[in-house]
């Protein structure tokens, strides 16, 4: 490696990294807190899991509709802009959900929040591949992904403090929660207005050989992807890998969404538990997860391959959870999620970089929200069909193994769709560039 991409690298990393890592922490705590809400939510407005599993969804709904405009409307807006906006929209919608009064309340806001987040994960995505070449990617997308174990690490904590607030001001703990944890996105919004470029050519901090390396980096590595398949955003909504590769992430975020709106429920059952105990159990498949995800990422990038290293993890979620659906031993069923936890966060952040070796410019924004999109939907289906199943068997059997049963198509399919890591590569190795073309 040369001076100037180790000093270039670097500059990045401390950059960009740590800002977006915050905002994600507070987006992921604010999508899911619902899950530890639940439980005295439920209690207090007399929602069932059903009711209670199609709420938690519905955000994916309003989050699948406008996925795509809002990327596009990044690319031509701005990163900085567009991302202070969703910060700024899914705090006020994030509050708003401390003074639902029942079912049809709570699913208009949750709807609206989906709607309003919509394009912040997708749009950092592809922000990522306007700022770090592909020998980077992996370990990037996971340090800037880390932030979901990790809002769950420290946020089950914490949210359990919070739930003990109930009664203070008149208000329910679960109300003091949503109102709280929504203070930061506001706060984060001003930050982001201020402090995040939109391009290498408005990074002022970079010296001018730093940005002419970067830029001459980046654009050798979008022409390799351009002479192997070039189309139009549109183009990309039909493309039938990117469609597949939905679907892929849909297996992964499933059991992601799933066990997120339900653990601290499936805990609960284990005993006599406060709320703050449940928070520490239910924090440590997610600190493992945390962990497994930097080194996993990193062992990608060092081997080049992207495929075996998604493969791998979808097998453990598949084995994890069938384990877990089987098993009533408190100790053992959680050793089983925290496997299942293992594969959900270390195949996350290596997947995106499949999606981001394939499309360029436009269409890369419109792909990876396509893809986001689709994949998300999964966290509709699963909270609602997990609800549904708990509700109606009485069990979490049948709920935790129709989650294994999405990873195990995920596993599937990318067995199918494959991914060529040296076409990925070419830049990096000039022999390797007479590499067959994707089809359309």
């Amino acid at each position: 490696m040369s001076t100037i991409e180790k000093t270039t690298m670097s500059k990045l990393s401390w950059r960009l990294l740590p800002l977006l890592m915050i905002c994600y922490f507070i987006a992921y705590l604010d999508r899911v807190n619902l899950g530890f809400a639940g439980a005295a939510m439920s209690k207090d407005l007399g929602f069932t899991s059903a009711v209670f599993g199609a709420a938690a969804g519905i955000f994916f709904i309003g989050y699948f509709i406008f996925e795509v405009p809002s990327n596009l409307a990044l690319e031509k807006f701005g990163a900085r802009k567009w991302i202070a906006r969703i910060m700024f929209t899914w705090a006020i919608l994030s509050a708003a959900q401390a003074w639902v009064t029942g079912p049809t309340s709570l699913n208009v806001v949750r709807f609206l929040l989906g709607a309003a987040e919509a394009g912040f994960f997708p749009g950092v995505i592809y922000y990522i591949t306007i700022w770090f070449p592909t020998a980077y990617r992996a370990r990037i997308v996971g340090w800037f992904m880390f932030a979901i174990p990790i809002s769950t690490v420290i946020g089950s904590p914490i949210s359990g403090y919070i739930l003990n607030l109930d009664g203070m001001g008149g208000l329910h703990g679960w109300q003091w929660l949503f109102i709280l944890e929504a203070i930061p996105a506001l706060i984060l919004t001003f930050f982001v207005l201020l402090y995040l470029p939109d391009r290498p050519k408005n990074a002022k901090w970079l010296t001018d050989e730093e940005r002419t390396w970067l830029e001459e980096r980046l654009a050798a590595e979008r022409a390799q992807r351009e002479s192997r398949v070039n189309i139009s955003w549109k183009q990309t909504l039909f493309n039938w890998r990117v469609i597949g590769l939905g679907f892929v992430y849909m297996g992964i975020t499933v059991p992601l969404y799933g066990l997120g709106f339900f653990l601290p429920q499936i805990i609960r059952g284990f005993g006599n538990l406060t709320n703050v105990e449940v928070g520490f159990i239910n924090a440590f498949p997610y600190l493992v997860g945390a962990i497994a995800m930097v080194f996993w990422t990193r062992w990608s990038d060092a081997r080049r391959e992207r495929k075996i290293f998604v493969l791998i993890p979808l097998a453990c979620i598949v084995v994890g959870l069938v384990a877990a659906a089987a098993i009533n031993d408190p100790v053992m069923k959680m050793a089983a999620v925290t496997l299942a936890s293992f594969g959900v966060f270390s195949a996350l952040p290596v997947f995106w970089t499949i999606p981001a070796a394939l499309l360029s410019g436009t269409a890369a924004a419109a792909g990876i929200a396509w893809i986001n999109s689709i994949g998300n939907l999964g966290g509709y289906i699963g909270p609602t069909i997990f609800g549904s199943l708990k509700t109606s068997t009485g069990n979490d059997l049948y709920a935790v193994m129709f989650l294994a049963l999405l990873a195990a198509v995920g596993f599937i399919l990318v067995l199918i769709i494959g991914h060529d890591s040296k076409a990925e590569y070419a830049t990096l190795n000039p022999e390797l560039k007479s590499v067959t073309p994707i089809k359309r």
